[in-house]
């Protein structure tokens, strides 16, 4: 029998496709064939040709089956359903049809019967249709086949329909839920533990055909993780028990929810029954921390209430533990402290347990704060380094902040000169030399609320012992002055003991500490200076002219050495006249300016200099010198 890709193939070539059936029918349609092209020939052809264009291809397959004589099915029976005691129809029509219709249900042949198999169509058209009248679970219910004999018994081309179902719809039991093997009713609560993967069975007994089984949570439908199946039942092969297997991982989420098995029929009055049970997710507990300190606490200042909430499923119990303790520290949901102490620091971790489980213990680190304490400065109240040698403090201190350090010297014999030494707990220094002289103290501080503490330790006395050593100028080592003024060349030496010997030196010349040399260079006696142990050498050199610019050395000696320092005298040439003569009339112009003011101040009595001679001015300045202020208020001088 031809196929029909070989009738599409005809499409494009129709001779090819004609020899090929002509082949594919045996001898008789091949002598058919023979006498056909003889006879008829291109005419035919070429109606063929009309026909592709204008009928398509469906009329060009039927054209096809009338030319050759062949019966073949135009529609074939599908599955159908039926209520009870409802007529249905089976549909089979057939092309060419010159066989005789019949009908065979489960492979057994069926008979026409008035009222109950009555043909549905013309069957000299090819319409083999039948009716199935009243229809009955026991007799009707099942496979059926619609079938035509030969056309003849060289053709062989009788036909058989694939089988298709007959379903005489019964409704089913209302669906049930099981777990564990156990039945949940209706509204009950199933109870699974969170994170496994359970097995829950929805099952719908005694339905024909087979319900289908969907699942929802809550009112979301659940895609995935369910499968179903459908057997007979044993004692009713006609009916059908729908089990749907739902492979659920619970969560935490899940808990209260509801969980539907909703079996859909079409027997049902409303089309389908469901079935709720309540999930119940049991869970271990989760904690969380509520009252955790969000600013500093102060020793015995503060109070503060830490609260354990546990989400749990059953109901936690609340532990609280302290690190470094095995003991509990309590069992209630809260924890106090009025007020906190510096006892009360540590890490305390709370956990809640119930029969599923415990949670992750929550952690809050109770950091209490306390200002600085001095705790120890070493015994001794005076200590003596020799010049050029090291010397160590320590401060030890307590507090909350680690407190932060700084050392403080103080110069003897100066009131509002201090300066920051070092900023640790240990104070060293590498090279000690008369600049380190002094009174020393060490400071601890922290910040607690923002607000800073200090306390201060009592002082320690450092003397330095040793040559003689001459202080670098803040000024620099050259003294400028113009030619034919007067210079002042000033020096300052500490030592201890005090030098025994002093004098300048320059280009062979030496001249000793109280010396003069040609009326133009005097050398003055070292005289106190502010700092203990300290002195001050001035060498004046009068009406300078530029060869004395030149290096001009003080050398000092004592028991212990010496020291020799350079200082530069450079000598320039004096402003030229035209530029004095402007700088003259330009103070000038601005003392007239001021004459000018004073007067007028004065008559208007606002002006404030005739109310105060000098010699107030001078008790004034005296009055508020740095000998007055209190003495522990000390003016910075950070190196």
């Amino acid at each position: 029998m031809t196929s029909r890709a070989s009738y599409v193939r005809a499409l494009e070539s129709p001779l090819p496709f004609i020899t090929e059936a002509a082949h594919g029918l045996g001898r008789s349609a091949g002598l058919w064939y023979y006498l056909w092209r003889k006879t008829i020939g291109r005419r035919y052809l070429y109606k063929y040709y009309l026909a592709r264009k204008t009928m398509g291809r469906r009329y060009l397959y039927k054209y096809y089956l009338a030319m050759s004589g062949i019966q073949k099915f135009e529609k074939q029976p599908e599955y159908t359903e039926v209520n009870p005691r409802e007529d249905a129809v089976l549909t089979c029509k057939v092309y060419n049809k010159r066989g005789t219709c019949s009908w065979q249900k489960d492979n057994k042949p069926v008979g026409i019967y008035a009222n109950k198999y009555e043909w549905a169509g013309d069957q000299s058209k090819g319409d083999c249709s039948l009716w199935v009248r009243a229809a009955t679970l026991e007799f009707d219910d099942g496979e059926w086949e619609c079938q035509v004999t030969a056309s003849d018994f060289t053709t062989q081309d009788a036909l058989t329909s694939a089988p298709v179902r007959l379903v005489v719809r019964v409704a089913p039991l209302s669906p049930r839920v099981e777990y564990n093997s156990s039945q949940v009713l209706p509204g009950h609560n199933l109870t699974v533990p969170v994170g496994e993967k359970a097995t829950i069975r929805c099952i719908s007994r005694l339905g024909n055909p087979p319900a289908k089984i969907k699942w929802f949570i809550g009112d979301d439908e659940v895609a995935d993780g369910h499968s179903q199946s459908n057997a007979t039942e044993m004692d009713n092969p006609r009916t059908w028990v729908a089990v749907s297997v739902l492979k659920l991982t619970v969560n935490k989420n899940m808990f209260g929810k509801t969980l539907k098995c909703v079996a859909a029929h079409e027997s049902y009055h409303a089309k389908a029954l469901q079935i709720e049970v309540r999930l119940d997710v049991r869970y271990s507990p989760e904690v969380r921390m509520h009252g955790a300190p969000s600013k500093d606490l102060e020793d015995g200042k503060d109070d503060i209430i830490l609260r354990c909430v546990a989400d749990a499923n059953p109901p936690a119990t609340i532990m609280w533990r302290r690190t470094g303790q095995s003991d509990i520290v309590s069992v209630d949901e809260t924890l106090r402290f009025r007020p906190i102490t510096r006892r009360d620091s540590g890490n305390y971790t709370c956990q809640g347990k119930n029969d599923v489980g415990s949670s992750k213990p929550l952690s809050v680190q109770l950091d209490v704060k306390f200002p600085p304490k001095i705790l120890d400065v070493g015994a001794d109240r005076l200590k003596t380094a020799v010049l050029f040698t090291s010397v160590t403090f320590i401060c030890n201190a307590e507090g909350n902040p680690l407190p932060s350090y700084r050392w403080i010297q103080k110069l003897l014999n100066s009131e509002d000169t201090i300066h920051i030494r070092g900023s640790e707990s240990r104070l060293h220094i590498a090279n000690v030399t008369y600049d380190y002289q002094g009174e020393y103290v060490c400071t601890a501080s922290n910040i607690i609320g923002g607000m800073k503490r200090l306390v201060q330790s009592q002082p320690i006395s450092l003397q330095v012992v040793g040559a003689p050593q001459v202080l670098p100028q803040s000024s620099g080592r050259e003294v400028e002055v113009s030619r034919g003024q007067d210079a002042l060349l000033r020096l300052v030496v500490c030592a201890d003991p005090r030098p025994r010997r002093t004098a300048w030196e320059w280009s062979g010349q030496r001249l000793e500490a109280g010396g003069d040399l040609l009326g133009r260079y005097l050398a003055e006696e070292l005289a106190q200076d502010e700092r203990e142990d300290c002195y001050e050498a001035k060498l004046h050199v009068r009406q300078v002219n530029p060869e004395d610019s030149r290096n001009y050395y003080l050398v000092v000696e004592n028991e212990r050495g010496a020291d020799k320092y350079a200082i530069y005298l450079a000598v320039t040439e004096p402003i030229p006249i035209a530029t004095l003569l402007s700088l003259v009339t330009g103070s000038f112009i601005l003392i007239v300016v001021l004459v000018l003011a004073t007067i007028y101040a004065s008559r208007r009595e606002k002006c404030c200099f005739g109310r105060y001679s000098a010699k107030h001015i001078g008790t004034r300045h005296s009055a508020m010198s740095a000998a007055s202020l209190p003495s522990n208020v000390w003016t910075v001088n950070s190196e």
